[in-house]
């Protein structure tokens, strides 16, 4: 597999990965003749090895070497569940602790793979940080700096994902709606069977998606919001879209009578099993 492929199946980014590679030799890749790199089932164990060490407390390179080593094998400590992997990840977040997060996210995805990790552990916490600020139990800058940590990590997975042959989906939230992240989980979960993703991300008028669906031509146009606002907005000019190819609308601001007054498709579930369905 190339390096965006190991990148989500194990949950850590390209960047972090080519860095164990360079310096402790983790990752031994095949070169194709064309010099790409391709890794291996074996280097996925070997990394996930890495990242059980690293929680077991050690330091990088002791944590290297154990996992390269005539040694034992580290395994995840017997403790560790989706549910204190996130409260740790909650926790890091509301004290705007970056580094912590980020190593609890490495637990997180590299512990239990991206479906599990975002549908059990990831989308219930972001569902729950919204209701909380929605009550004014956190304040907006606690808020922000969750959802922007949360936000880049997801798209450090989301690398080369537009790679390959497999059919395109054409991904974006409309003009007035900022909030990307059950569409970049989405996106993440469709990358894994086999689809390949152009993301145009927040805030995009309806009919420049349009133009971009006549540039791609894509197999489904999905559009995502939390609030009904943005989509009656542009309620006309997204049935336009739905005249040119499947277009599809998700996320808490949809319904079935929005779908059904602009002729897509609803997406009602949560954001995997979407990608299922899709």
């Amino acid at each position: 597999m190339r390096i965006g492929q190991l990148s989500r199946q194990v949950g850590v980014t390209p960047e972090r990965l080519r860095a164990w590679e360079r310096r402790y030799r983790l990752l031994d890749p095949e070169r194709t003749p064309s010099g790409y790199r391709l890794y291996s089932d074996e280097d996925a164990r070997r990394v996930r090895q890495m990242l059980a060490a690293l929680e077991a407390g050690m330091a990088p390179a002791q944590a290297a070497t154990a996992v390269l080593g005539p040694g034992p094998r580290v395994e995840p400590a017997a403790t560790t569940t989706m549910d204190s992997v996130v409260a740790e990840l909650a926790e890091a977040l509301a004290a705007y602790d970056g580094p912590r997060a980020e190593a609890a996210l490495d637990r997180l995805f590299g512990g239990f793979g991206l479906d599990t990790a975002l549908r059990t552990g990831l989308l219930p916490y972001l569902q729950d940080l919204g209701e909380k600020w929605a009550d004014g139990d956190i304040c907006v800058a606690q808020e922000h700096y969750a959802s922007r940590l949360i936000e880049a990590r997801l798209l450090s997975l989301a690398a080369g994902w537009d790679d390959g042959t497999g059919p395109v989906a054409l991904l974006a939230c409309p003009a007035g709606e900022q909030h990307t992240l059950g569409l970049l989980a989405f996106g993440l979960a469709l990358r894994r069977r086999g689809w390949r993703i152009a993301y145009l991300g927040a805030d995009t008028p309806a009919d420049q998606l349009g133009e971009a669906a006549g540039v791609r031509r894509p197999a489904a146009t999905v559009v995502s919001a939390v609030r009904a606002e943005p989509f009656a907005d542009q309620e006309e000019e997204l049935s336009r879209v739905a005249e040119r190819g499947r277009l599809f609308v998700a996320g808490e601001g949809a319904s079935p009578a929005l779908a059904g007054r602009i002729g897509a498709r609803l997406l009602d579930s949560d954001p995997v099993t979407a990608a299922d369905g899709l």
